[in-house]
């Protein structure tokens, strides 16, 4: 199964992260969390940013462009596989970054993929 980092994980049920944690679980894939508040979403504690992962499929953003600069080396950093830009987190810059560094990027929303099978 794919590890996934959900980037913006919240613990407010009405939150597409959360929703998303819960069913990437529920498939039986392995999920980190990082957002701003502390709590757990899925059973798994959400973290604040610190060192990259270095064994993660996909990261699937749930931040706006405007606040993702300062994720950008993160990002990088992290070497996923791919990187799926949900609905409202489209940017531009960001994809041109993951680009040059040999990273796919699709702009997709990970809810739907799960429930299509195209995770």
């Amino acid at each position: 199964m794919k590890r996934t980092l959900i980037l913006g994980a919240s613990t407010n049920p009405a939150r597409y992260s959360y929703l998303v944690a819960n069913k990437l679980v529920r498939k039986g894939h392995e999920i980190v969390n990082i957002g701003r508040k502390v709590g757990k979403v899925a059973g798994v504690e959400i973290e604040e940013m610190q060192t990259p992962y270095d064994d993660i499929d996909t990261i699937t953003l749930y931040v706006g462009p405007q606040n993702q600069p300062p994720y950008y080396d993160y990002i990088l950093q992290t070497k996923p596989k791919r990187v799926i830009f949900n609905p409202g987190t489209e940017n531009e810059e960001l994809r041109s970054k993951l680009n040059d560094a040999g990273i796919e990027s699709i702009e997709a929303c990970t809810l739907v993929m799960l429930n299509t099978g195209q995770y």
